[in-house]
Parts: structure tokens; sequence; C-alpha cells
């Protein structure tokens, strides 16, 4: 009895283990620095990248991580004050979103090669098609 107890926590204890070790660099702990450094070496070994491009990357990634934060300052503070965007402002802020998009592309578009452009544009879409996924999961688990 006593060998089926200490093998069940042994069970236990390595799974539990092995769900602490399988996380993938939790993305949420780590300093905006970090995850910059962390998406430029991805985009580095998955779009082989020179020098210079490393640069402008991560120098765009930068400013894209300033807007968003300004963004989601906007956010926050709109919802302590418990007002809601209106259609307008809605509008607005989706308008904003696409031009930040399509001038990122641009500046991609400018920064890669088309070989390297294209591929990172495969990148998202699968990136897109990931994400789908897990939100529907996701609603499935919350019924």
């Amino acid at each position: 009895m006593k060998k089926l107890v200490v093998a069940a926590l042994l069970v236990v204890g390595l799974t539990t283990f092995a769900q602490e070790k399988g996380k993938k660099g939790d993305f949420k702990e780590m300093t905006p620095e970090q995850r910059t450094e962390v998406q430029v070496k991805k985009m580095t070994k998955d779009l082989d990248l020179n020098e210079t491009q490393q640069k402008q990357v991560k120098e765009l990634l930068n400013s894209q991580k300033e807007d968003r934060a300004e963004m989601l300052d906007k956010r926050k503070e709109m919802k302590e004050t418990a007002e809601k965007a209106t259609k307008e402002q809605r509008a607005e802020m989706k308008a904003k979103m696409e031009e930040k998009k399509a001038a990122i592309d641009a500046k991609m578009k400018s920064i890669l090669t088309d070989e390297q452009y294209k591929k990172w544009e495969t990148q998202k879409e699968e990136g897109k098609e990931k994400m789908g996924e897990r939100k529907a999961r996701k609603q499935k688990k919350s019924k």
C-alpha cells in the first residue's frame, strides 16, 4: 500500500513539474525590451535577416510597442471613467488601427526582400488562424 501511495505522489509531482517546465518563456513575465529581443531573434531565424534588417525591425517593433501602450492607456482611461465609446469614436479608432497596420506593412516591405516579405505575410496569416482557433477553444470551454 505504501508503494502505491508513493508511486501516486511521484506521478502527481512529476506531472506538475513537467507542466511548469512546459511553459514557453512566459511572454507576460518578460520586460517589453526582452519581448522585442525574442521577436527579433525569431524573425532573424525564420526570415534570415541581416544585421541592418535586424536593427530596422527592432526600431519598428519598438515604435509599435509605444503606439500599443498609448492605445491601451486610452482604453484604460475610458474604462475607469465608465465612458463608452460612440460609434463614431469606435470607427475612428478602427480606422487609426488600420492606418497603423498599413504603415507597418509598408515599412516591413521596405526593410525585407520580396521573398522575406512573402514569408512574413504567410506567417502573419498562420498566426491569425491560430489565434482564431484558440479563441474558439476558449469559447467552448467557457460554455
